[in-house]
């Protein structure tokens, strides 16, 4: 558990680098928060937690006619 927090330590110090010096704290929030998202992403690839398109729009379509 040690190693992702370095390793999300480390995303953050580089995305904090790469931001302009006068980056208000909620843009700081939001591109961390799109940085989180995009790991658990890749994290669910990974770990086979996806569903086909074809599933997808089922699903939506149900949701959607309820």
């Amino acid at each position: 558990m040690t190693s992702v927090a370095r390793t999300a330590k480390q995303e953050a110090t580089e995305l904090l680098s790469q931001l302009p010096e006068d980056v208000s704290i909620e843009d700081i929030q939001y591109h961390l928060y799109v940085l989180d998202k995009i790991r658990r992403g890749r994290q669910a690839v990974e770990e086979g937690r996806i569903v086909s398109q074809q599933e997808a729009r089922e699903r939506m379509s149900r949701w959607l006619a309820n």
